[in-house]
């Protein structure tokens, strides 16, 4: 079997595995479909995650283990690359009763050809009926952050709401904001491509930050009255120096990316005050939850999840292109680094007629 790894700064390659005996609280999946996760696992590839002398900085916590077999950020040579997988139960161990062979199945995990997880009070391994769209389940982390983003920016109906930043988790926030009625939805990124894809799924406006004023196009949009939340994923100095020049009296931004240190020149004075405004740094995964103990991030993975299933939330073009596995180190350096205004979230297609 093979798996997608990163060598060395920059390179990815299928390297050769084993896998080992299942556990008894274990199943084995021949996984069929997979994704990487774009945003944070760019750092890693690219090589600007904290590595002291080649080796993983402890206290930067935010960068875990993955699984236990692989664990993540530790050395160049075998660092595993992909974010989540689709496949079907080939192996389960004596003390799986919630699962069986043949059972499709979703979870996180690198790309490889076959997975090993815990299959025993593991809510995170998610069962999907054969006609349930392996597009939509790969986007279930993403779906987590744009939904966590927007209830802390608490998006209402009526409201006016941008969305900076168009990769999956802006898109999915974009699908939200829209389904709950906001006014009027602003959808904001450089990439004419994922302009078009959130017009098509319910944003009424879309903007090129680098061809204007955002912040002002925003009032302008609104009657001069700003956005009552803005949901920033991109993580760019600029598009929050928009935010706070965009935001309505009152407003909140929930700032959703997890951004590198900023260069000199956030003005966080004049219009910022003005504005009086609130951010929240937002993050599905806190625990606890901001609104504990009526949500936890296990109900905001369980409304994802059903979500996605139900097709309320459509991820299709979101999924694009897809990559057949043997492809998948060309297809990851193409569209995830080196062209990424190519793609939202590539797609690894595996034989399904191969172990």
């Amino acid at each position: 079997m093979r798996k997608l790894i990163c060598t060395a700064p920059g390179n990815a390659e299928l390297a050769e595995y084993d896998d080992r005996p299942i556990k008894p609280n274990e199943v084995k999946v021949r996984v069929e479909f997979a994704s990487p996760k774009h945003g944070t696992e760019i750092a890693d590839f690219r090589g600007t995650t904290p590595f002291i002398d080649g080796k993983y900085d402890p206290e930067w916590q935010i960068f875990k283990t993955r699984d236990q077999d692989e664990p993540r950020g530790l050395e160049y040579g075998d660092l595993p690359l992909g974010n989540m997988f689709v496949g079907m139960i080939v192996e389960a161990g004596e003390n799986v009763t919630d699962y069986r062979v043949g059972d499709r199945v979703c979870s996180y995990g690198s790309i490889r050809e076959t997975q090993i997880v815990n299959a025993v009070d593991n809510y995170k391994l998610r069962k999907m009926k054969a006609d349930d769209s392996e597009r939509n389940a790969v986007c279930y982390d993403p779906a987590q952050f744009a939904l966590g983003g927007i209830r802390d920016a608490n998006v209402r109906a009526g409201d006016n709401v941008a969305v900076i930043g168009l990769g999956a988790i802006g898109q999915i926030a974009v699908q939200l904001a829209a389904k709950a009625g906001a006014a009027n939805v602003i959808a904001i990124d450089p990439i004419l491509k994922r302009r078009e894809i959130a017009l098509k799924h319910g944003a009424h406006f879309v903007m090129d930050p680098t061809a204007c004023d955002a912040g002002l196009e925003i009032k302008r949009l609104t009657g001069k009255a700003g956005a009552d939340s803005i949901i920033e994923t991109s993580g760019s100095v600029h598009a929050l120096q928009s935010s706070l020049r965009g935001l309505a009296y009152g407003g909140t931004i929930a700032y959703v990316a997890f951004a590198k240190p900023f260069p000199a020149g956030l003005w966080l004075g004049q219009e910022a005050h003005f504005n009086y405004g609130k951010i929240i740094f937002s993050r599905a995964g806190s625990e606890p939850n901001p609104e504990y103990p009526r949500w936890s991030r296990k109900r905001i993975e369980d409304v994802c999840w059903e979500l996605l299933m139900n097709g309320y939330l459509d991820c299709e073009d979101i999924i694009d292109p897809i990559v057949e596995f043997e492809d998948c180190a060309e297809g990851f350096k193409k569209y995830v680094d080196l062209e990424p205004d190519l793609s939202i979230k590539i797609g690894i297609a595996f034989r399904r007629d191969k172990i």
